[in-house]
């Protein structure tokens, strides 16, 4: 049976309202029968009407007698989805777009207010003839926050830090469908390998800044699985944004390594690659079920080094609250040793890649920026905190830490270093060290010494990474 894609769209919408994650619901419909013009069409629908959420919602109020909050939560998405075809896209005829969007209030138990969706996406379409008729607020966060389609809060935010035009400039960004960019595994092809795969395939392919191991895909090329060198394992899915993080930690063959926050994996294989797969990788996670993907692409990449572990990163390395272990059992001549004090069970390297808001990837994540608010966001700077406390513990001296977040929130970020590097207990063990001349991450360095990837200027993801060195 083959499946209408804005049916499908719209059960993914009230799997998201109903508070499952949208690329969760999305996949869940996914496994429909769809040909791969409606599954472009459905993706599109899903993230779109999402992203755009509070831009649909201040369309509803302006044109039915009920805000959009007080109509039926059905009748709210698939207004939604008729208001987003007629705004936001051109392929799609007008026409066609009233006339299903009616069909589909019909076809899930609205078909008496068939003839009011019919009525206010045509008002909709007379009234937007000649001009956009959005009707926006004077104040200027709720302005940009109901023309762009954010909450005031993240607009306020950015406002204070970039400034008007950049605020702009960064909630369109966020509103276009991802990049994808890929990381070639030099262990088991060259990039000009890939490159060349995938132009026999009529793929197009960029190289990214001074990134050794990135390529860009062009728009729509198709299934990720389906790609030359997927299954060899010559390559795995990483903005290059991300890709910098390993570079920053630069770790060496024969180092011990560790990843606190390992889940789901990139940034892990990654150290691996840059290590020649030669050394030890301490991959934690409090959530075993988080580790799977990672030891997918362990399997896919053929990587050895890494060893991963079911572990909460805020306690010591000799400690698991979340496990029942007996004492007793698998004792070992390092048992009574503290690691966190010991440097021979210490890490040469440490990547604590945190927990974060994700406000530098909400192209990624089109329903984050109404997950998270100001009250999330402080309950993740205290996890922050103590994430960062208990992995400095696991440096050895003259040992590398490298604190990352895929946010553009200053409290997760600047301020986090500053009140680490404040601290009375770690005031003379801990400096920054920018990256040096030439490194990948260097074009990308701000004064003080860390790394910020700002979308709107360097077409990445957004990011924010600093290196601090232990005191020998």
């Amino acid at each position: 049976m083959v499946h209408n894609a804005r049916q499908l769209a719209f059960l993914a919408l009230r799997s998201v309202a109903g508070g499952a994650f949208a690329d969760i619901a999305l996949d869940r419909v996914l496994q429909s029968d769809v040909s791969s013009l409606d599954r472009r069409l459905m993706t599109e629908l899903v993230y779109g009407s999402l992203r755009r959420q509070r831009t649909l919602d201040a369309l509803i109020n302006q044109f039915a007698k009920k805000p959009a909050q007080q109509q039926p939560p059905d009748l709210r998405l698939i207004l939604h989805l008729g208001l987003y075809q007629l705004r936001y896209l051109t392929h799609v005829p007008a026409a066609a777009a009233v006339d299903t969007t009616v069909e589909l209030a019909k076809l899930n138990g609205l078909k008496g207010l068939a003839g009011f969706v019919n009525g206010l996406l045509r008002q909709y379409l007379r009234q937007s003839a000649e001009r956009d008729c959005l009707k926006l607020p004077a104040e200027l966060s709720s302005r940009i926050g109901v023309q762009y389609s954010y909450p005031d809060w993240i607009v306020q935010l950015w406002l204070e830090q970039f400034g008007l035009d950049a605020t702009e400039q960064l909630c369109d960004w966020f509103n276009r469908a991802p990049l994808i960019d890929i990381r070639v595994n030099p262990l088991r092809a060259t990039r000009e390998q890939v490159e060349s795969a995938m132009q026999a395939a009529g793929i197009a392919t960029s190289r990214l800044y001074d990134l050794p191991q990135a390529l860009r895909l062009a728009q729509g090329a198709g299934a990720i699985q389906k790609l030359p060198g997927f299954e060899q394992g010559w390559w795995t899915v990483q903005d290059g944004g991300a890709q910098l993080v390993g570079h920053l930690l630069d770790p060496q063959p024969g180092e011990r390594v560790i990843d606190a926050c390992a889940a789901p994996g990139g940034k892990t294989t990654h150290i691996a690659e840059l290590m020649q797969d030669r050394g030890e990788i301490k991959a934690y996670d409090r959530y075993a079920s988080r580790l799977r993907k990672l030891k997918q692409n362990v399997e896919r990449l053929q990587l050895g080094s890494i060893q991963m572990v079911v572990q909460d990163s805020r306690h010591s390395q000799d400690q698991n609250p979340d496990q029942n272990q007996n004492p007793d059992q698998n004792q070992n001549p390092d048992q009574n040793q503290n690691p966190d004090q010991n440097p021979d069970l210490q890490a040469d390297r440490l990547l604590l890649d945190v927990p974060c808001s994700g406000l530098g990837t909400l192209h990624r994540h089109a329903d984050a920026r109404w997950r998270q608010t100001p009250q999330t966001v402080q309950e993740l700077t205290q996890l922050q905190t103590e994430l960062l406390t208990q992995a400095a513990n696991w440096v050895k001296p003259d040992g590398v830490l490298v604190y990352a977040t895929c946010t553009l929130h200053p409290a997760e970020n600047e301020a986090m270093v500053q009140q680490f590097l404040a601290s009375a207990n770690v005031q003379a063990d801990w400096r920054i060290e920018p990256p040096p001349p030439g490194h990948p991450a260097a074009a990308f360095a701000q004064p003080e010494g860390w790394v910020k990837l700002l979308p709107h200027q360097h077409n990445l993801d957004g990011f924010f990474m600093v290196r601090l060195r232990k005191a020998a």
